[in-house]
């Protein structure tokens, strides 16, 4: 009879806690964080409001409006041939962490598009003069040789910022977004063209279960 409780015993002690320990991985498996595993495509021009955080809609509406504002600017539409500008990165004045370089090169890639700009790589400069030093070394054959003092010059830098201020009432909370874009003459240093892109959006608190 002894001898049956002692086994019991020890089974409890041996076998009880591997299968609490089991049951808990299996626990905090099912409560844990579920992976995406299936997805479809999605248009990205709708306007899909998951969170109050700046998005891919609200960079599409701004950089349209700022393209299409430089576009028709007199400076640019009316030049006998495209200016050629450089792009800074657009400076994120925002406490959100927003992607300002996709804006950048989304509006520096509609406006090359366009054909009424030209722009100058400013981020490749290095990379350039690098060849330039590899041409000079004779490695490269003649009629193929790229040599310094044959680039063009900047006519305008094209800049901006994006601003936010945010209020939030009782259960309302709104946001308000502004982009400005300029384009500064090199020559004069005067802005000869300049465009702003206002965006306000409403937020409601959602009650708790529901």
């Amino acid at each position: 009879m002894r001898r049956n409780q002692k086994m019991v015993q020890a089974f409890f002690h041996t076998f009880l806690p591997m299968g609490l320990a089991g049951c808990a991985v299996l626990s905090l498996a099912s409560c844990g964080p579920k992976a995406f595993v299936r997805g479809e495509y999605d248009d990205p021009t709708r306007v899909e409001l998951l969170d109050d955080k700046f998005n891919e809609a609200d960079m599409q509406q701004m950089a349209d409006t700022v393209i299409r504002a430089m576009v028709s600017c007199g400076y640019v539409a009316n030049a006998p041939k495209p200016p050629v500008v450089v792009v800074e990165k657009v400076k994120n004045r925002t406490e959100e962490h927003i992607d300002t370089l996709s804006m950048t090169d989304k509006i520096r890639t509609s406006l090359i598009k366009s054909g009424k700009v030209r722009f100058v790589n400013k981020e490749e400069r290095d990379s350039i003069s690098e060849e330039y030093d590899y041409s000079a070394t004779g490695a490269v054959s003649g009629p193929t040789q790229k040599k310094k003092g044959s680039q063009i010059g900047a006519d305008y830098i094209l800049s901006g910022s994006l601003a936010t201020n945010v209020q939030q009432v009782g259960n309302d909370k709104f946001i308000y977004y502004k982009l400005t874009m300029n384009l500064t003459n090199l020559e004069t240093s005067t802005i000869d063209c300049v465009e702003e892109r206002e965006l306000r959006k409403k937020y409601k608190k959602q009650s708790i279960g529901l």
